[in-house]
């Protein structure tokens, strides 16, 4: 599986830290752009979220308003304060509970506006969708981004080989199946492959249809591009074909393939 890796903000690139042949892991930064701007946008929003003053001035009057109001509730008890002395009182409290509660709001907004900050500051470094391998490069430090893609990458564990099998098999290879696969000089060697996908119909014009292998390839040692040679275990096929180097009865069937 190849990516031409992008990035989804415009920018000037500030540095690539992989070149082409580079092994890269999944999460790995590979692109910075330039991104003095939202550092300092965090930078602020930072303070702003952190900023408490305000809440512990308002929790202070707050307190004093019900307390007030507690005591003003008594005198009038005592019919020594009038009834609009202990409406006052009470609006006098609300309204303090109301602007601690606006207070509080405007540092969750705060928090908020964080948390968009540093969204658009971890824009500003692109990482790998996947462990693999680096293709191409494409831009080069100073070099505008402007939707282009940036790097190509390729995934090359599991490898898949494309097999287009002949008609006679439709039906008889199956998803999970187990293959060998054979790939040509410089690799070599015999490896066992899981069959991932295989093609619903038959192509009428070549009389083939596709299946997809997948290949494990932990170290690496295979890499994409390679011709190779599929064996099927399909005792029961008579094939008739070109592309098969088997063509005896209950003989396993040998199929060429490319890896990608």
């Amino acid at each position: 599986m190849t990516v031409e890796l992008g990035s989804s903000v415009d920018g000037i690139v500030q540095e690539i830290t992989v070149d082409k042949s580079d092994l890269i892991e999944e999460g790995q930064a590979l692109v910075q752009l330039e991104s003095s701007v939202e550092k300092a946008a965090v930078a602020l929003a930072r303070e702003r979220a952190q900023m408490d003053d305000t809440i512990h001035s308002k929790q202070i009057a707050a307190g004093f308003a019900a307390r007030q109001r507690q005591r003003v509730h008594e005198l009038h008890k005592k019919k020594a304060v009038s009834g609009a002395d202990k409406d006052q009182a009470d609006t006098d409290a609300r309204l303090a509970r109301l602007e601690l509660e606006t207070a509080k709001n405007n540092k969750r907004l705060a928090e908020l506006e964080l948390e968009r900050a540093k969204a658009a500051l971890e824009q500003k470094t692109i990482t790998s969708p996947l462990s693999g391998i680096v293709v191409d490069r494409y831009l080069n430090p100073g070099e505008s981004v402007e939707e282009k893609p940036i790097l190509k990458i390729a995934q090359i564990n599991p490898l898949r080989v494309e097999v287009i099998a002949p008609r006679e098999l439709f039906g008889q290879v199956h998803k999970g199946m187990t293959v060998e696969v054979f790939p040509e000089s410089p690799a070599t060697g015999r490896y066992q492959a899981t069959v991932s996908v295989v093609d619903g119909i038959v192509d009428a014009a070549s009389g083939t249809f596709g299946v997809r292998l997948s290949v494990p390839n932990p170290d690496y040692k295979l890499f994409g591009g390679l011709r190779c040679r599929a064996r099927f275990a399909l005792g029961n096929a008579r094939p008739d074909h070109k592309r098969l180097s088997n063509t005896r009865r209950n003989e396993p069937l040998i199929v060429e393939a490319e890896t990608h």
